[in-house]
């Protein structure tokens, strides 16, 4: 998240220009897709370690050579692009390793939570850090910082876990495999539930400056609408994590997908940052959902596909936050903004709905052919 915004300034230091500055950002996200189905059977035809290893050396590479003075505008967005292009590989392999090493039960669920825990923490602190950071040494050497980060975490893998062997020597390679994943109903029907939540969910935040102008409040009023969302989805997963069983967190996911955008619909009524920020923080919380789709995923997915589905699954979930973030700028161009976060959040309940009905009958289906 530092060198992210290290980046964004970086690029509009170079050009002044806040359509490439905000595209840098933006970049991040949209490669994902192309990383994520390409690249996808990497996670499984070689050794977790090396891959992960590989992944941190690329990413280190990539962002060194952004602090070269001479590195074009045209070669940093590029360099962005192949960083989010691994990204995915990385994620993938990793949330594929963790269920090698904790199984595929709760175990797995509870250290996926805790990942994200500490993702949603970070990206906290790393904004904070970042705009600290930027106020004592340029773009440049802010991202340099990063560069030494990714090393340190290769240096880390590589010394601090164990090799593991490949999960399978896979014969089909790229679009192939992945559309065998994607042609599974059950599977196809869960990485929907786990895509369609980011395309709504990053809507307020990303027109939360447009927001607090159109209330007329402060930087900190904005800092609070910022923070909500992850603080809701921090907690919400605290507790789902210690208080709920195994079998209760899978009965909830479809009652908290459900609920989880209708706090988006006080925005209608153009709420101030305290209860707009209480909206955020509720719909944050619903997050828990992700405790027991996880389990149902991860049973779902063959042991030997497991990286691919799995950096798949993150591939979608980023490519659509990027899709999610450019619709609401787009639709707050011709709609307030309370107006089209308060749309945002019906127009998903109603696609979930629709969703998890369909899975319902899939899987009444699939019980009947069993018998």
């Amino acid at each position: 998240m530092v060198s992210e915004l290290a980046l964004t300034v970086l690029v509009y230091d170079l050009t002044r220009s806040p359509l490439l500055s905000s595209l840098t950002f933006a970049l991040g996200f949209l490669p994902y897709l192309l990383g994520g189905t390409l690249l996808a059977g990497l996670a499984d035809r070689h050794p977790p370690r090396r891959v992960l290893v590989v992944c941190d050396l690329i990413c280190a590479g990539a962002v060194a050579l952004m602090v070269l003075p001479a590195t074009p505008v045209a070669g940093l967005l590029a360099l962005r692009c192949a960083v989010a292009a691994v990204a995915p590989v990385f994620q993938g392999t990793r949330m594929a390793t963790l269920a090698d090493i904790l199984g595929d039960g709760d175990l797995f669920v509870l250290g996926r939570s805790l990942l994200r825990i500490v993702s949603q923490s970070a990206l906290l602190a790393g904004f904070g850090v970042g705009g600290v950071l930027l106020t004592v040494v340029p773009a440049r050497g802010a991202i340099a910082v990063t560069a030494a980060t990714f090393l340190l975490s290769a240096l880390l893998l590589r010394l601090g876990t164990a090799r593991r062997p490949a999960r399978a020597a896979e014969t089909r390679e790229g679009l192939g495999a992945t559309w065998s994943l994607l042609r599974d109903r059950r599977i196809r029907g869960l990485m929907l539930l786990f895509w369609v939540p980011p395309l709504f969910v990053v809507v307020p935040e990303a027109l939360a400056a447009p927001y607090a102008d159109e209330l007329g409040v402060s930087t900190a009023a904005l800092g609070l609408l910022m923070c909500a969302l992850p603080v809701g989805t921090i907690a919400g997963e605290l507790l789902a994590g210690a208080v709920l069983r195994p079998a209760t967190r899978v009965r909830l996911v479809a009652p908290l997908l459900l609920a989880g955008f209708l706090p988006f619909l006080l925005y209608a009524l153009r709420p101030g940052p305290a209860l707009a920020a209480l909206a955020l923080v509720l719909a944050g919380a619903t997050g828990a959902y992700t405790l027991g789709l996880d389990a149902r995923f991860v049973a779902a997915v063959p042991e030997e596909r497991r990286g691919r589905a799995m950096t798949l699954m993150t591939a979608g979930m980023m490519t659509v936050q990027g899709l999610g973030m450019a619709g609401a700028g787009l639709a707050a161009e011709f709609v307030p903004v309370h107006l089209v976060v308060a749309g945002a959040g019906l127009l998903a309940t109603v696609i979930l709905a629709v969703l998890l009905a369909t899975e319902g009958r899939d899987g009444a289906d699939r019980h009947m052919t069993s018998r």
